[in-house]
């Protein structure tokens, strides 16, 4: 099948897809965009996560022929090497990536816990932080500085100068 779909805001094309092959591949081997990681397959680490139509999702559960036609938003379509998304680098100032194969996932989902939590009125709180990187497992940080990222993060996003468009 030919899979079409938007990706960081550009129409994609991609040919001889298989449409139960997992998004995760299609991004990764058939569109070279490395960012999303591979790391359990099966939903449980959240290494993998991208938005789909705006809705944070492990891309190794989704299969390609559920993107047809849909939006996707990836780690790459964050920021650029020339100015990182506040969330990258609340990161990187936090000190919260060592290996940084978890990162990708922690970053859209803190990109997406943070602008759903300004949107509302108010920055995340400790618990909604947990809660919504529950499924994003980290073997390296011990979390704290991840915590910290978020927090960052938020205090930056909520300038109103600051933050970028899913």
């Amino acid at each position: 099948m030919r899979l079409t779909c938007t990706v960081n805001g550009s129409a994609q094309q991609v040919d001889d897809v298989w449409e139960g092959e997992s998004l995760l591949y299609v991004l990764r081997e058939r569109m070279g965009l490395p960012g999303s990681k591979n790391a359990c397959e099966q939903g449980e680490c959240g290494s993998c996560t991208v938005y789909l139509d705006g809705v944070p999702v492990c891309s190794c559960l989704v299969a390609a022929g559920q993107a047809e036609g849909r939006a996707i938003g990836t780690v790459e379509g964050m920021g650029s090497e020339e100015t990182l998304h506040p969330v990258q680098q609340a990161f990187l100032d936090a000190g919260a990536v060592q290996c940084g194969f978890c990162t990708p996932g922690l970053l859209v989902a803190t990109d997406d816990l943070v602008t759903r939590s300004l949107a509302a009125g108010a920055p995340p709180a400790d618990a909604e932080i947990r809660e919504a990187l529950a499924g994003n497992l980290c073997r390296c940080t011990g979390y704290e500085k991840i915590l910290d990222a978020v927090k960052l993060a938020a205090q930056r996003m909520a300038a109103p100068t600051t933050g970028a468009p899913r």
